[in-house]
């Protein structure tokens, strides 16, 4: 069992040092050369950061004093075209008006964001001159706005100097930031609680993006009511994103096993591995997942089953927020990057589109296939969690029964994932 460990080990480790030249997701461009204060060449320590989160219906009309309190005189409120047209939008600005708070609305959010829509947003933040900025929408609105609000607070930075290794140049963010507060109208990203913002680079047709602590929002505010108005393959595919988000930072290679060890805290990034901390928030996000994916997708009133998917979505953005993600995410790229024509169902778009969590979830059947090897309990556990006689027909289960041992009797019992998808 050792030699199946040593090659999955050896696998991620390559992933990393290439800087995934998975470059959305691996983030050690941020480590630089140099021996750490510790002696040591792997990393010895982990950090958690993670926004401040309130959760409750209806708490969104809390955003005008939240601003209040910041002593925000003006404010940039992000989000896109049709959720402009929604009454959750709408919320929030009654909210700035009922509290005195100068706003102005930047609606021209690109789903599945690119660098040109990031530039555009940028431009907007700066020549505003915000002192505060609120995003609401799903995770392409949130990774929008903490862009706009980096680049505007770092007027003079090339748009390439925060961009992930090998595309930008990915130096630390040391430029103090503006307040922002998220406000996620979708279960998925988690980009409320964390330090990453995601997109294409269309020149190159590869997604990479930005990843600081300094990024994360200040505050996220999870109001339930919004999951409401999400169609139903919508929820399904950020369903699936949560999902694979909960499964990979529970199975991403451990902090202690990454290297470079960092010279300098400000070095160590925020996908620094697996650790304890991240563990708990991944088995309670698959929990959630396992029992209110399907309800919330079949029944779009069940506000109940809705609203712990809302949760779950932030649940899963601290644990892989401060672990990582790896192969699922990795293979995405490509799938969703080289999009020609395909448009989903659910998303009204005026570009061709593969969501981001089905583009994610397509490849988890093998990746987990593979890494059972490198961490079969962590596996076991996932099956388990997911009601793992549901699964029979959605994973070959022999790599993972070689794996751990089990007798020829166990092996029907070990059939892994997607126990949370829709129809099965």
């Amino acid at each position: 069992m050792a030699a199946p460990r040593d090659r999955v080990a050896h696998l991620l480790r390559q992933l990393q040092r290439a800087a995934c030249q998975c470059p959305s997701h691996s983030h050690t461009y941020s480590q630089a050369p140099g021996l750490s204060p510790s002696g040591k060449t792997t990393d010895y320590a982990f950090e958690m950061a993670v926004s401040n989160i309130r959760y409750g219906a209806g708490v969104t009309k809390e955003v005008g004093m939240d601003l209040q309190n910041m002593g925000a005189k003006n404010v940039c409120l992000m989000t896109d075209k049709n959720l402009s047209q929604l009454p959750p939008v709408q919320t929030v600005m009654d909210s700035f008006v009922k509290n005195g708070i100068n706003f102005k609305v930047y609606d021209n959010v690109r789903v599945e964001p690119t660098d040109r829509s990031f530039m555009e947003a940028i431009e907007f933040a700066r020549r505003g001159a915000f002192d505060a900025y609120v995003a609401m929408g799903g995770g392409s609105t949130i990774d929008t706005c903490k862009a706009a609000n980096l680049y505007a607070s770092s007027p003079d930075s090339d748009f390439l100097d925060y961009v992930n290794a090998p595309i930008g140049k990915g130096k630390p963010v040391t430029v103090p930031l503006k307040p922002l507060i998220a406000v996620p109208t979708t279960s998925g990203t988690g980009s409320e609680t964390t330090g990453v913002a995601i997109f294409d680079y269309e020149r190159l047709k590869v997604k990479t993006g930005i990843a600081s602590r300094a990024i994360k929002p200040t505050l996220g505010l999870i109001d339930p009511l919004h999951t409401l108005y999400m169609p139903e393959r919508v929820i399904a595919n950020s369903g699936f994103d949560v999902l694979c988000h909960a499964l990979e930072s529970y199975t991403a290679l451990p902090y202690h096993m990454r290297s470079p060890c960092p010279a300098n805290p400000i070095t160590r990034p925020a996908y620094q591995g697996g650790n304890p901390i991240s563990d708990i928030w991944a088995v309670h996000a698959l929990r959630i997942v396992a029992k209110y994916l399907k309800r919330a997708v079949r029944n779009p009133d069940d506000l109940e089953a809705r609203s712990n998917m809302h949760l779950a979505s932030a649940f899963a953005g601290i644990g892989f927020g401060n672990a990582g993600v790896h192969l699922c995410h990795g293979m995405s790229y490509p799938i969703s990057g080289l999009v020609k024509t395909y448009k989903a169902k659910d998303y009204n778009v005026d570009h061709p589109l593969v969501p981001h969590g089905l583009s994610v979830v397509l490849t988890s059947p093998a990746v987990f296939t593979f890494t059972a090897q490198m961490s079969p309990e962590h596996h076991l556990e996932m099956a388990e969690i997911l009601e793992r006689e549901k699964l029979k027909r959605k994973l070959h289960y022999a790599p993972l029964a070689r794996a751990v041992g089990e007798s020829s009797s166990k092996k029907e019992n070990l059939e892994l994932w997607m126990a949370a998808i829709p129809g099965t």
